[in-house]
């Protein structure tokens, strides 16, 4: 699973951004296809072109989306990817920033359950995964890690839409 470059999510406890239905089918057809031209999103929810990138770059601006390329990590010759679920003692927070400077951790979520922390990484193989993962277990407060090596993708979108 790759996902989108390295984004530092709001406060969960921040009131959500409202969107208007104009606002949410623009990002619905961004999602579909994040090249498509404003005149064709214009001409799909009933704007001008000109309105179009006003609102697209209002949604930026706001943290709500961004626009990226997504690229698929095997034919860039990145064959082995893991999620990996860290435990830890003391901070959550300021490990979760350590473990996010790693250039090749490309996400890092604080969570409920057995886990403190999950990270994916994406590698060049398996060595490069055990180099990783030493950089981890080296931060002081990381007491123990578990990993889950992808062996097959089977389904990864980015199109859950504004419900």
């Amino acid at each position: 699973m790759t996902t989108p470059p390295r984004v530092r999510r709001g406060n969960a406890n921040a009131a959500p951004v409202v969107l208007d239905d104009l606002s949410k089918q623009i990002i619905e057809q961004l999602q579909r296809d994040g090249r498509m031209p404003y005149a064709a999103i214009g001409k799909a929810v009933g704007l001008s072109e000109a309105a179009v990138r006003q609102r697209v770059q209002r949604l930026q601006d706001a943290g709500v989306m961004q626009i990226v390329a997504v690229t698929d990590p095997l034919t860039l010759g990145f064959p082995r990817q893991a999620m990996i679920g860290v435990n830890i003692e003391g901070d959550l927070e300021s490990v979760a920033d350590e473990l996010a400077a790693i250039e090749e951790i490309d996400y890092v979520v604080l969570t409920a359950g057995s886990f403190d922390v999950i990270v994916e990484v994406v590698c060049e193989g398996d060595g490069h995964l055990l180099e990783i993962l030493s950089k981890i277990r080296a931060i002081p407060a990381v007491r123990a890690t578990e990993s889950f090596v992808y062996l097959k993708l089977r389904k990864q979108t980015y199109s859950w839409g504004t419900r």
